[in-house]
């Protein structure tokens, strides 16, 4: 299937590991244009060298997007860069598992402001889109109790919800919005690594939690993020893709 991502420009926030990383690369073989941005200004630039050497010509951004401020300016330099914006997908979490004031703090500025800012400072440039989505990164701790209950599991929920509400306010502009909730997501580097080396007894029950024994991979996850982005689902808003693996039991009516 051609999702028809060709020429179209992208936004990703958190695009230089796991989730985020493997939805700018897929972005980019699909066609599309690439500005994403991550906290870390040396992982950036050396995303951005990789992309180069294989042939993708992908903007890089060092920006924290609990910075309002400079998650803005980076959404209309990478505009000005690109030309445009078509997609905008956020992705940053601030990963708050504990349940202290900090946590709630940050898990608000980066998880759901970093979401409404982004999605506000792209606004202009989608209302100028034939092709304009917004896709969210929640997560299946939206949907149940487990144990990233707190600043995490609150945020990643509101976030359907805000997501939803924007399909609904934005469906007669032709601006779609769904959100993708992954499931335990694997790959070096990333929280279930860390989980596996310091509590083997936590991963091995979340592990056996999931119908098919084994967590999922980045790349699923954007296999399912370009695909609710592209034109290929223009029928599709106002949904919440869950990509588990079975791991979660609650019907989603």
């Amino acid at each position: 299937m051609d999702l028809g991502l060709s020429g179209l420009k992208a936004i990703v926030t958190g695009g230089t590991k796991g989730i985020g990383r493997a939805i700018v690369e897929t972005l980019l073989q699909e066609g599309a244009h690439v500005a994403f941005c991550a906290r870390n200004a040396a992982e950036v630039a050396q995303v951005a060298a990789d992309l180069k050497a294989r042939g993708h010509a992908a903007h890089g951004f060092a920006v924290d997007v609990g910075d309002g401020a400079a998650l803005t300016a980076f959404v209309a330099e990478a505009g000005a860069a690109m030309g445009g914006i078509d997609i905008v997908v956020a992705n940053v979490s601030a990963l708050a598992i504990g349940n202290d004031e900090a946590g709630w703090k940050s898990g608000f500025e980066v998880d759901m402001m970093g979401t409404v800012r982004l999605v506000n400072a792209a606004m202009p440039s989608l209302e100028k889109s034939a092709h304009a989505a917004i896709v969210t990164i929640s997560s299946v701790s939206a949907r149940e109790i487990d144990f990233a209950a707190g600043p995490y599991g609150a945020f990643k929920a509101a976030i359907v919800h805000y997501t939803q509400g924007l399909a609904f306010q934005l469906a007669g502009k032709g601006i779609r919005a769904n959100t993708v909730s992954p499931g335990n997501t694997y790959f070096p580097g990333g929280v279930w690594t860390q989980i596996e080396q310091g509590n083997p007894a936590l991963f091995a029950q979340a592990l056996a939690l999931n119908p098919t024994g084994r967590m999922g991979t980045p790349q699923e996850m954007a296999n399912a993020t370009a695909f609710l982005a592209s034109p290929a689902a223009s029928f599709i808003t106002g949904t919440n893709l869950v990509v588990d693996g079975a791991l979660t039991r609650g019907v989603q009516l």
